[in-house]
C-alpha cells in the first residue's frame, strides 16, 4: 500500500512538473527572444540560450522611448488604487461582518447584485459621471473607477467573519470603539488576507486596458497596458523590442509575487480553516 502510495505521488509530483515547464515556455521564450537581435527572433528550432546577444541594445532602446512615462503611470495609478481599495473593502468587510445594524444583509445582498453585472454595462454611465465630475481623462478619475471593489469587500468579509467576537467583546469592556478595534484588533488577524487582496488588486490594476482605453485620451497619461500598444503600432515590425518591453512591464509582478508569495500561501490556509 505504501509504495503504491509513493508512486502515485510521484507520478502527479511528474505530472505537476511537465504541466509547470509547459505554462512557462511562452514565459522563457519572451525572455529569450528579448535578447536576441530581430533576425534570430524566429529561428527554428527555437535557440532557447541566443548564440548572439542583443540584450543592451533592445533594453536601452525600449527604455529611450516614451516607456519610462508609461512605466512611471503605471506604478503611480497601481499603488494608489490598491491602497485606496484595501482600505475601503477592509473598512465595508469590518462593517458587513461585524456591526449588527437593520438591513445589513438586505445591503449586502445588493452589494453582490452589483457584482453580477459586467463591467462592460456600466462604462456609459462612469464615462457621464466621470465627465460631469470634470475627471475624465485624469488619473484621478481612473483611480476613484478601481477603489470600490465588491469582490474585495466579499473576499474580505469571509476573513472577518472568522474572527471570535470574544476578542472584540475584550476590547469593549476596555472602552475600544468601532474604529479602534478594527484598527489594532480584527485587521491584524486579518493581515494575510488583506495582503492577498492587495496583491490581486495590484495585478488587475497594473493589467487593466480596458478603462485606461476608454477613460484615458492624452498620451502623456497612458498605463502600461496602452503604452505598449502604441510602442507596438511604432514598432511592430520588431519582435525583440516588443519582448523586451513586455519583459519589463511583467518584472514589477514577479518582484511583488515572490515578495508576497508567503502572505498569499496564509491567506490561502486561512480561508481553508475556520473556527
Amino acid at each position: 500500500m505504501d509504495n503504491k502510495k509513493s508512486l502515485k505521488k510521484i507520478i502527479i509530483t511528474i505530472l505537476m512538473a511537465l504541466f509547470g515547464i509547459l505554462f512557462m515556455t511562452p514565459f522563457l521564450w519572451m525572455i529569450s527572444a528579448s535578447m536576441k537581435p530581430e533576425a534570430d527572433v524566429f529561428i527554428f528550432p527555437i535557440q532557447w540560450i541566443p548564440k548572439h546577444f542583443s540584450l543592451i541594445e533592445n533594453y536601452k532602446t525600449v527604455w529611450t522611448t516614451k516607456f519610462p512615462l508609461y512605466y512611471w503611470n503605471s506604478i503611480k495609478v497601481a499603488v494608489i488604487t490598491t491602497a485606496l481599495s484595501v482600505l475601503f473593502s477592509s473598512m465595508a468587510a469590518y462593517a458587513f461582518s461585524k456591526i449588527k445594524f437593520r438591513g445589513s444583509s438586505i445591503l449586502f445582498v445588493l452589494v453582490l447584485i452589483i457584482y453580477m453585472v459586467p463591467s462592460q454595462a456600466i462604462l456609459v454611465p462612469q464615462f457621464l459621471l466621470l465627465r460631469s465630475m470634470h475627471l475624465y481623462d485624469t488619473h484621478l478619475g481612473l483611480i476613484l473607477l478601481g477603489s470600490f471593489s465588491v469582490l474585495g469587500t466579499f473576499m474580505l468579509r469571509q476573513f472577518y467573519l472568522g474572527i471570535h467576537d470574544e476578542y472584540m467583546e475584550s476590547a469593549r469592556i476596555d472602552g475600544a470603539g468601532h474604529a479602534r478595534i478594527f484598527w489594532t484588533i480584527c485587521t491584524p488577524l486579518v493581515r494575510p488576507a488583506i495582503a492577498t487582496y492587495a496583491i490581486l488588486r495590484f495585478i488587475w490594476t497594473w493589467n487593466d486596458y480596458q478603462n485606461p482605453l476608454i477613460f484615458l485620451r492624452d498620451k502623456s497619461l497612458f498605463t502600461l497596458p496602452l503604452g505598449i500598444h502604441s510602442f507596438a503600432d511604432l514598432n511592430g515590425e520588431f519582435y525583440s523590442l516588443i519582448m523586451a518591453a513586455s519583459v519589463s512591464a511583467i518584472l514589477p509582478l514577479l518582484i511583488i509575487f515572490i515578495i508576497g508569495q508567503k502572505q498569499v500561501i496564509e491567506g490561502i490556509s486561512m480561508g481553508g480553516v475556520k473556527g
